[in-house]
């Protein structure tokens, strides 16, 4: 091969790549495959370091959800009950550690609104007042369908100042809740709170009585020794590969499967491999949880 063909070849790839960034400017690319693939290039060439690269496609995965692909199920919603008094709540507030609680009449598809843990902070504080009733603190809830585009609701949520938002059914149902925490995390990964401290570096991690967060590369051994299971670990070397393999397919974050005798919630995720674990365990017959190691 000549010279002159090989110059030619490496110039017409630099022309290729110019073209390509050019384009970007003058609005395009056509669409968004040909730009995910100048955003390859970019960062294959260090114009930009994987975190932004991880980031903007992040940005073009939240443009083409719906709210119902990351919202939080109805049956994993933590409520209050308006009719119970406020102090018999505050253990299970504490537990879950959430600064926002859906408060219900009844059953969850009568929720009167939301409880802002915040709010109770002046009240606790002076010992000799009683706590009022739930109703008192109420805040409005603020009501969205499952189809609603999850880049409109994000920009809602900036513009309105709100950070939770309750979603319902074609039927008028609710099916669940979103937070803007759910949309942050999809654009910049898992976000860890202010209540997370070293132990987050731990492959298992105890959330609640009967929950916990496991990492999807905990090795099968050391899951099988922590919750008395069997795993096969010829079927996989990590829990995230146990779970992969029973779902058949990519899941995505908030889809669930059980896995006898845990259900597996997936908490983190992207289109290539698991990343979190939500690992709930059994009730036994007599009521209470099944031991962990």
């Amino acid at each position: 091969m000549s010279d002159e063909n090989s110059h030619s070849r490496e110039g017409s790839s630099g022309k290729s790549w110019l073209d390509r960034i050019s384009q970007m400017f003058q609005g395009e690319p056509q669409n968004k495959e040909q730009l995910a693939e100048v955003i390859s290039d970019a960062q294959e060439r260090d114009l930009i370091d994987p975190e932004t690269k991880e980031m903007i496609e992040g940005v073009l995965g939240v443009s083409e959800l719906k709210v119902r692909d990351i919202m939080i199920p109805r049956s994993q919603m933590i409520t209050l009950d308006v009719d119970k008094p406020l102090f018999d709540q505050l253990p299970q507030m504490i537990e879950s550690a959430h600064s926002r609680f859906p408060v219900v009449c009844e059953d969850k598809d009568h929720i009167e609104g939301i409880l802002l843990a915040k709010d109770l902070l002046p009240l606790l504080m002076d010992k000799e007042a009683d706590l009022p009733s739930l109703r008192e603190l109420l805040r409005p809830i603020v009501i969205v369908p499952e189809s609603k585009r999850v880049d409109t609701l994000l920009n809602e949520f900036r513009q309105q100042r709100y950070h939770m938002a309750i979603v319902i059914d074609e039927y008028g149902g609710v099916s669940g809740l979103v937070t803007i925490e759910d949309i942050l995390e999809i654009i910049v990964g898992e976000i860890e709170d202010e209540h997370d401290d070293e132990e987050e570096n731990l492959q298992i991690k105890q959330i609640s009585k009967h929950v916990f967060s496991v990492q999807a590369l905990t090795p099968i051994d050391e899951f099988n020794d922590k919750f008395n299971t069997d795993f096969n670990t010829n079927e996989a070397d990590t829990i995230g590969g146990i779970v992969l393999h029973a779902f058949g397919h990519m899941p995505g974050r908030g889809e669930i499967i059980d896995i006898p005798p845990l259900q597996f919630k997936v908490t983190s995720s992207d289109n290539r491999r698991i990343l979190q674990l939500q690992v709930t365990l059994p009730k036994s017959n007599d009521g209470e949880d099944s031991d962990v190691a």
